[in-house]
């Protein structure tokens, strides 16, 4: 029965970062779109809030599970992992390529190795280390070999991203190690109704209650930042958070190697073109990825 339950887990895991990889590839894209008739403060906080608003329907009594010593943990993990990379990445986004703001994201897993290591006593296995110095030789290939990249990208836009990807390996790394045991629900639903309040302060110091206007490119963006609200962030903070706890900090964090393929195709869609360059450098990411959660 034991051997049943692990090897359903496992697959679980696999289906969690596939599902991920999928959903959060195709946040940069939206986030893109959204950009385009509203501020990055505003796509920022939009997000935020209409995040609370959906889990406060779904998941309000799954705070009850949070006990009074698991609220800070909450409230770093939601200025941590949501919070700044929110704002962070929206403003990224301004100046950077979206594709190429995917495959910076995938320093995460290296950061989530190091400051687990540093700050949270985790020792990890030589085929884990292996698995990521492979994916991080598969996301530079990716760089070079992308044609929309965009390398003459202000470097303190760029710098916004790699702030961000450390955010993420705090985020992952403190709710293996503090809140394994809570429900994956309940620590999201815990972190968005922590910055209702720090995000509407945003929004009303930027000037978006007295300057904002409904118009069709508004309403547009509104739109694209709803979906990436709903799917991106509130459905799929609940999903990662759920496979933190049933897998390690470097798996988990490890679907940011997958999210620049998905980040590729959709750019072909939009008519990038696609070499064989590229398909190799996925091929070595996936391997690595592959690498991390390889029995002995």
């Amino acid at each position: 029965m034991h051997e049943i339950t692990k090897m359903k887990t496992k697959t679980l895991k696999w289906i969690y970062l596939i599902f991920l990889s999928v959903i959060w590839g195709s946040s940069f894209i939206l986030i893109k779109y959204a950009l385009i008739g509203l501020t990055p403060i505003q796509v920022g906080a939009l997000r935020i809030l209409i995040t609370a608003l959906f889990l406060l329907l779904v998941g309000f009594n799954s705070l009850k599970k949070i006990s009074k010593e698991e609220w800070k943990y909450i409230i770093i993990t939601a200025f941590f992992g949501t919070f700044f990379p929110a704002f962070l990445f929206s403003y990224a986004i301004t100046k950077v390529d979206s594709s190429f703001a995917a495959i910076l994201n995938s320093f995460t897993p290296f950061n989530t190795l190091v400051f687990g290591a540093l700050f949270f006593g985790y020792a990890f296995q030589k085929k884990q280390i292996i698995g990521i110095l492979i994916g991080l030789v598969g996301t530079i290939m990716l760089i070079y070999n992308s044609e929309s990249i965009n390398f003459e990208a202000d470097y303190l836009y760029i710098s916004f991203i790699l702030i961000a990807s450390i955010g993420y390996a705090f985020n992952v790394n403190i709710i293996k190690k503090y809140l394994q045991n809570v429900n994956a629900l309940a620590i999201t639903t815990g972190n968005f109704v922590i910055l209702i309040i720090p995000t509407l302060i945003v929004l009303y110091y930027s000037g978006f209650f007295d300057s904002f206007k409904i118009t069709p490119q508004t309403k547009t963006s509104i739109a694209y930042v709803a979906i990436l609200a709903l799917f991106g962030t509130a459905i799929a903070k609940t999903v990662f958070n759920k496979l933190v706890q049933i897998s390690s900090p470097i798996f988990s964090a490890s679907v940011t190697y997958l999210i620049p393929i998905i980040a590729v195709i959709f750019g072909v869609l939009d008519g990038e073109k696609l070499g064989f360059l590229q398909l190799f450098s996925a091929f070595v990411i996936l391997f690595g990825v592959y690498l991390v959660n390889r029995n002995k």
